[in-house]
């Protein structure tokens, strides 16, 4: 089960807080300046209560809190002017104990300002990490919905066709052998298209040379030896759901145009092609060069089962078949680029 992250932890939220301060160097430097005052006005107020060798007592916590909040340029200019009030104010004269102090505040103050610079960059580069992760995590959201989306059409696609199969047998009970293993040849064919189009070796594959591959497989399997098909695809960017439903009716045409176009051992081509109508349409044509249609015969208003999974392809891809007959038989999708709103 898909499990949102938790809330950043309090000292990501706290050094992200700082990020509006050491966003703006002058804020920065100018924050640093004010620190050391402040921190030099409360030990000019302590003078009297602190005894001799506490100088940089009040000036410590200036300076560390001027690198977590502004970074590392106004930590270091806020150590150097508390360094410098604290010598010149409030330090005996010089010699080497002096000398001794002013080193070690300078180590202490180094050391300070180096390890709050390594937790900040610690922690940008673990918020760098959960940003990517958040982004996976969203996206695996996302993928898990499309794919529960996709089973669940897929699921109601067969049930459809093998309801109007069940339809087909209880009205010619003598042809259900022949309807069943109709009806395993287009589960087999559905379950092919989809191994190709979730083929992470396909992915970056072009539309025609993947329905050429398709269309091959159907010449294949049918045994129709003396058929070619030609594939004949401009460009196109189709999400995967509407690429499934084209491939699925290339595929039931291509089936179509083989077992009514040509006779046994005849000779043919069929040809699938897509253009582009206009800037908000595409065109899917397949067209054999078979006998055609009958005179007088309108596909449309035929009750065949290939018919009926046709138009409901076609509405899927929110688009209208038309068919006409010539030499051979032409069916056109016109169908939109973009799925409407």
């Amino acid at each position: 089960m898909i499990q949102k992250l938790s809330s950043a932890p309090f000292y990501l939220r706290a050094a992200q807080a700082t990020e509006r301060f050491r966003r703006h160097a002058l804020l920065g430097y100018a924050i640093a300046v004010g620190a050391a005052i402040a921190a030099f006005a409360l030990r000019l107020a302590l003078v009297d209560t602190l005894p001799d060798g506490f100088p940089y007592l009040t000036f410590f916590p200036a300076v560390i809190l001027t690198t977590f909040f502004c970074g590392v340029g106004p930590g270091t200019v806020c150590a150097g002017l508390c360094g410098a009030l604290a010598w010149y104010f409030f330090m005996p004269a010089s010699g080497y104990q002096n000398a001794f102090a002013i080193g070690f505040y300078a180590i202490i103050v180094a050391v300070d300002i180096t390890l709050i610079h390594l937790m900040h960059e610690a922690a940008r580069h673990l918020r760098q990490e959960r940003a990517v992760s958040e982004r996976l995590y969203e996206n695996q959201r996302v993928l898990f919905q499309e794919l529960q989306h996709r089973v669940a059409n897929n699921i109601q696609f067969i049930a459809g066709l093998l309801m109007m199969q069940k339809r087909q047998a209880l009205a010619d009970p003598s042809r259900a052998t022949a309807i069943l293993s109709e009806a395993q040849t287009r589960l087999e064919t559905i379950s092919r298209v989809h191994r190709m189009l979730h083929d992470p070796g396909r992915m970056d594959l072009d539309i025609g040379p993947y329905l050429q591959t398709i269309c091959n497989d159907v010449l294949e399997s049918s045994g129709a030896r003396q058929v070619a098909c030609v594939v004949d695809f401009a460009p196109a960017q189709l999400d995967l759901t509407r690429l499934t439903a084209l491939s699925l009716l290339v595929v039931e045409l291509v089936t179509n145009a083989l077992k009514h176009a040509f006779g046994p051992d005849e000779a043919g081509t069929i040809t699938v092609s897509l253009r582009p109508l206009d800037e908000a349409r595409y065109a899917l044509t397949i067209a054999d060069d078979g006998k055609g249609l009958a005179p007088g015969a309108d596909p449309s208003k035929g009750d065949s089962l290939g018919l009926r999974i046709c138009e409901g392809l076609a509405a899927q891809l929110h688009g209208k078949l038309t068919t006409s007959s010539g030499r051979g038989t032409t069916v056109r999708l016109d169908f939109p680029k973009q799925v409407p709103a």
